[in-house]
């Protein structure tokens, strides 16, 4: 069998040492923000496509209806439900991953968040991708942040920043970039936590659609 063209030169990379030089810059982060598990999760699926602020209006709103539960998520009417989560933009299609979602607790777990979390990190993992409306980034998104499992969560910043230095192919598939982080670092939920959240710092401020490189603690390691 053939193997697949790189479309860039991939030079090698200390991962750790990366995250050392972005954690002496931004300090510890304490992503994601949430005051419980479920919260979390639906923030995971909240701010697919759209912007964290859009997410906290949304939540906000759940929380003002008392809808951020597992039975109010189960009992509310899909339109009622869109109706609370508009802010979040594509709120038909949230309201529907939403309850596709719960409606996966109750058949798998009898309903409880809880009970999922105790579940073994593949399995869980590939129970939450045949969920309608999670894909690999929102559920390594909910082991990691929600649950404490260790999988590490790759996005669009960290697919920019990785190729962009070379480190990575630009045709990188998710899971192969999500080997390269937890075969080079520590398994620790804290520290998959916080560098994720490291990067997406550097995202946000340097590393946007529109490089502004001047700053950045990773420009000393552009090719």
């Amino acid at each position: 069998m053939k193997q697949r063209k790189r479309k860039n030169t991939v030079k090698p990379v200390d991962l750790m040492a990366v995250y050392l030089v972005l954690r002496e810059t931004f300090g510890h982060r304490g992503w994601w923000p949430g005051d419980s598990p479920l919260e979390i999760a639906v923030g995971a699926i909240l701010t697919q496509n759209t912007s964290w602020k859009n997410v906290e209006k949304a939540i906000a709103n759940l929380k003002a209806e008392r809808a951020l539960s597992i039975r109010a998520l189960r009992d509310l009417p899909v339109d009622e439900l869109a109706r609370i989560i508009r802010p979040s933009g594509y709120f038909n299609q949230k309201a529907l991953k939403l309850k596709a979602f719960v409606e996966f607790l109750d058949r798998d777990y009898k309903g409880s968040l809880t009970a999922a979390f105790r579940d073994d990190t593949a399995a869980l993992r590939e129970k939450l991708l045949a969920v309608k409306g999670i894909g690999k980034e929102t559920a390594d998104s909910i082991l990691l942040y929600a649950g404490g499992h260790r999988s590490f969560v790759i996005d669009l910043y960290t697919r920019r920043i990785l190729t962009r230095h070379g480190w990575a192919p630009e045709d990188v598939e998710y899971d192969e970039m999500k080997a390269m982080f937890e075969d080079a670092i520590p398994p620790e939920v804290e520290l998959y936590n916080d560098y994720h959240a490291q990067l997406v710092a550097v995202g946000n401020r340097f590393c946007r659609k529109t490089p502004s490189c001047e700053g950045c603690p990773l420009q000393p390691m552009l090719p």
